[in-house]
């Protein structure tokens, strides 16, 4: 993940998503959005001198990349594997035992309802949307592939998403184990034209300086006649008794 040339080991790139500053500025990323230093120094609750040493060792390890831009220099997550990495590893602090308490906020449930992941959707909106196209045939899941059938293929270009794009060596659909949910979102190219078209669409729209999205009334409809999903799909699963 060097640019230089030398791979960095397990171990150094842990210790550097360990520092919790660090870690702040990879999630404030995670959404898929470009950042200032600025921007990034006041995610992580540091000075922007200190902001500056984390970005410059986060992106010499490959996990940044940095653009300049007028007087600014925006930082984004390097990859969608940087952005998966981070959503694993949500995964797996969720499921520390006992779990930490922290009172629950109206951004965190925004945040489950529905969210992007870099550039695709996650959170309870995109389960459902994942959930939706197996259940339907339209898309078929392995552990870390997956595939548009015939009839998906053909739902897909309707909606305005070509199934088989040329000239790409991105996977096409696969599945990313959401954090909240503990089940697959869609991920891969498929994802992001997912999310693409629903922005598009006006069927969803971001949350401000969050990384949140909100179907509208117009999406709704659109989502319920396209894939059968309704406002149900966004309300917390009651565990079994």
């Amino acid at each position: 993940m060097n640019p230089t040339g030398s791979p960095f080991s397990i171990a150094e790139i842990g210790a550097l998503i360990g520092d919790p500053a660090r870690a702040n500025i990879l999630l404030a990323l995670i959404g898929g959005e470009a950042l200032t230093a600025g921007e990034l120094a006041w995610c992580a609750r540091v000075t922007a001198q200190t902001a500056s040493g984390h970005l410059a060792k986060l992106t010499e390890a490959g996990l940044l990349t940095v653009k300049a831009q007028g007087r600014h220099r925006y930082f984004r997550l390097a990859s969608p594997l940087v952005a998966q990495m981070l959503e694993n590893m949500q995964v797996v602090a969720s499921l520390q035992l006992p779990p930490r308490h922290r009172p629950r906020t109206r951004i965190d449930e925004a945040l489950q309802q529905g969210r992007t992941c870099y550039d695709h959707l996650a959170g309870r909106l995109g389960v459902a949307l994942a959930d939706a196209l197996v259940a339907r045939g339209h898309v078929v899941l392995a552990e870390d592939a997956g595939a548009a059938t015939e009839s998906g293929a053909e739902l897909l270009r309707r909606f305005g998403i070509e199934p088989n794009p040329r000239g790409t060596r991105r996977c096409f659909c696969k599945p990313c184990l959401d954090w909240s949910e503990r089940r697959p979102h869609l991920a891969g190219a498929l994802g992001a034209g997912l999310l693409k078209r629903c922005l598009d669409l006006g069927w969803i729209e971001r949350v401000r300086d969050t990384r949140a999205v909100r179907v509208t009334d117009k999406g709704w409809d659109g989502l319920g006649e396209a894939f059968g999903i309704g406002p149900d799909a966004l309300q917390p699963k009651r565990e079994a008794a």
